[in-house]
């Protein structure tokens, strides 16, 4: 199995990944408004997220030297697109019949 598909399963096959996602897509994007967006996350996990998520490169981090201390995150052009395909997914859910 290739590093890239790796990559992406860890992305896909984690809610947290996907909730992180979606949240930053729609403009949440600084890490305790995210904790607080994201029903259940703990403090830790969403760490991990946002670090596996920028080194994968589907997030950008940006830190702003100010007092108090500003992290944002934004979605670059890789998670643009993955962002589309997750949506084509719930859409494909949504207007599907049960599959028995």
């Amino acid at each position: 199995m290739s590093k890239n598909y790796q990559k992406l399963e860890d992305v896909i096959g984690c809610k947290w990944s996907v909730s992180v996602l979606l949240a930053v897509a729609t403009g949440i994007n600084r890490p305790g408004m995210l904790e607080k967006h994201i029903d259940g996350i703990s403090t830790k996990v969403l760490s991990e997220r946002l670090r596996k998520l920028t080194v994968y490169g589907l997030l950008d981090k940006h830190s702003f030297a100010e007092i108090p201390p500003r992290t944002e995150y934004t979605l670059t052009l890789l998670g643009k697109k993955l962002i589309s395909i997750i949506q084509q997914i719930h859409e494909l859910d949504a207007n599907s019949t049960d599959i028995h």
